[in-house]
């Protein structure tokens, strides 16, 4: 399985983007039996999640992205989307997609991610 992220770019705060994730290599639709998130990484930290979307449609988002980020997915693209808004200088990151990690699956392999730079 591949995960392909894009869409980042430079955007000045107060902005907007919308992130794409290609999966591609799956038999079927992943969506169908994973619960599919963003992922930031910020120079210097941890990697963390900042949206989720479960197999029925339920999604989630960390605080610092509630009301500004929406996660969505196309099951027949195979594609899952991370519209962006309000976006602030600590949303600058390498942002990555992939599923959320269970007691039977762990993380499938990492992509290059995308890099989302938002200046003041």
């Amino acid at each position: 399985v591949q995960l392909q992220a894009s869409g980042g770019g430079l955007v000045q705060a107060g902005g907007s983007l919308r992130l794409s994730c290609a999966v591609s290599g799956a038999s079927g639709s992943i969506f169908s039996i994973n619960t599919m998130a963003w992922y930031r990484q910020a120079p210097g930290k941890q990697r963390e999640w900042v949206a989720y979307i479960t197999t029925g449609g339920r999604t989630n988002y960390v605080d610092a992205a509630k009301g500004r980020f929406a996660i969505s997915r196309d099951d027949a693209k195979n594609t899952m989307y991370l519209q962006m808004s309000s976006l602030k200088p600590e949303d600058t990151a390498v942002y990555f997609c992939n599923r959320i990690v269970t007691t039977q699956r762990g993380y499938l392999p990492w992509g290059q991610g995308t890099l989302v730079t938002v200046s003041s």
